[in-house]
């Protein structure tokens, strides 16, 4: 971030939102995420473009709900010229959730698509109550 905007950001914004706007290649970036719920699943849409699938780690450790990419910096080589300011790096991110007893995690599914990751985490089935006639003695 150019130094005359720092300044000013730090003023109207809160200290965690500035690490947000961090102009720091190395830090973790704040990746959005929305989360819907349906009759049979909750869905998890993480957006996330310019990656390929293979780029996420979805991990499941107890209930937590683990979703991340790590990215290694690398420098290419130019043919010519030297870049004064390069922003299409892609940042590492990890989200973590924690999930509560009504979700199957047997049936966690994930795909990638158009920029957004999606998790679909399916519901246990309810329980119906059992009807029973008790004798009375």
């Amino acid at each position: 971030m150019p130094r005359a905007f720092s300044g000013l950001m730090e003023d109207m914004l809160p200290a965690h939102w500035n690490k947000i706007f961090a102009d720091d290649k190395g830090a973790y970036s704040f990746v959005p995420v929305n989360i819907k719920e349906t009759d049979a699943a909750y869905e998890l849409h993480v957006i996330a473009p310019g990656l390929n699938k293979e780029d996420f780690k979805v991990n499941l450790d107890k209930d937590i709900l683990s979703i991340s990419f790590e990215h290694k910096d690398e420098q290419k080589e130019q043919e010519e010229g030297k870049w004064l300011r390069s922003e299409y790096h892609f940042r590492s991110f990890k989200r973590s959730f924690t999930l509560n007893e009504k979700v199957n995690a047997e049936g966690i599914s994930a795909k990638y698509n158009d920029g957004i990751l999606f998790i679909t985490l399916p519901k246990k089935e309810a329980a119906e109550p059992k009807s029973q006639q008790i004798s009375v003695a």
